[in-house]
């Protein structure tokens, strides 16, 4: 486990980071519904990029649209910020569920987590093979090596119910189809969801609230950086597996000095340190509201997390629309 290193962050940044996330989380808004996928993306990236050079900080993109001959904007190895104050980590995910956002459908947001320089994992744009469940639990209780039942007979023993109480949170994608299969053999309910699952992980913080006591299935490396960034804010157990899933893939994963792939990544070795999250809603969903237009207002919802404090911060703020592009 990598050693903590004393934290540099200071408390205002964590209402700072929350502007960068409410400008991408606005100008997404503006399109949403209107099946412009990348017209969608661009604004968010735009408009993030703008709030996140606004900060004093020396930043870099660890986690971010892609390798700079992908991705003009928030390139992984972009240099952001003012270029002065602590150097940090940023991972940035300016649209979590582009396509959410094009249909209107639940759960789409705009995400950002800033971390002390070096904390981050410098994770690929690959698949990654996920398992995670809430705080509370003795360490170590799943394993992405152990079956599907064994990981719901251990939480459905710790929590004193039956595994048939127990509900997952799967990606709706065929890639799951066994896995899927696996879960309803033991008797558990699956909620499927057709995109976010940075939002999927982190609602198996309050399973009596969401419903959602376990996520598992595999999805995005990135996201799976993101999420753990979360959880090592307000508390809970991930594993994650870099699991290419094309030859591309393992090029990518290559190329960036990544050759193991049966390494199983824990919170810490992918968030150490401390870490500032922020997500603010662009469509409604489990997790957030989504931006709300009105006549001269515009009103967001947002949650702000810091793993040094352990605090989480539920803001519900108004713009006046001739002031949204300062939000």
């Amino acid at each position: 486990m990598p050693h903590e290193k004393s934290s540099v962050l200071q408390r205002s940044l964590s209402i700072e980071v929350a502007r960068v996330t409410e400008a991408a989380a606005v100008a997404a808004a503006k399109v949403r519904g209107r099946g412009v996928e990348k017209e969608a993306d661009r604004a968010a990236v735009d408009a993030m990029r703008t709030e996140l050079n606004k900060l004093q900080i020396r930043g870099r993109v660890v986690i971010g649209e892609g390798e700079r001959d992908e991705a003009p904007m928030l390139f992984i190895g972009e240099e952001l910020g003012l270029g002065e104050g602590p150097e940090v980590d940023i991972a940035v995910d300016p649209l979590e569920g582009t396509t959410l956002c094009a249909k209107a459908q639940a759960g789409s947001m705009a995400v950002v987590a800033i971390a002390q320089g070096g904390t981050l994992l410098n994770a690929p744009d690959i698949y990654m093979d996920k398992i995670a469940i809430g705080g509370g639990y003795e360490p170590g209780l799943v394993d992405l090596d152990l079956s599907p039942a064994e990981n719901l007979r251990r939480v459905a023993q710790a929590k004193g119910v039956g595994i048939a109480d127990l509900t997952v949170c799967i990606l709706d994608r065929a890639r799951h189809a066994k896995l899927i299969d696996d879960v309803r053999q033991t008797g558990a309910a699956i909620r499927l969801i057709g995109d976010g699952d940075i939002a999927g992980v982190i609602e198996t913080v309050d399973a009596e609230e969401t419903g959602i006591d376990v996520y598992m299935g595999i999805g995005g490396a990135p996201e799976g950086v993101l999420a753990a960034s979360a959880l090592r804010c307000i508390g809970g157990q991930m594993q994650g597996r870099l699991t290419p899933l094309s030859g591309e893939e393992r090029q990518r994963a290559l190329a960036m000095g990544i050759s193991d792939f049966t390494r199983k990544y824990s919170i810490e070795e992918m968030a150490s340190g401390d870490v500032i999250f922020a997500a603010t809603g662009v469509t409604d969903g489990s997790l957030l509201d989504g931006v709300k237009f009105s006549k001269g207002r515009i009103d967001t919802h947002t949650v702000i997390m810091r793993a040094a404090t352990k605090t989480v911060r539920w803001l519900h703020s108004q713009h006046r629309a001739a002031k949204v592009q300062e939000v």
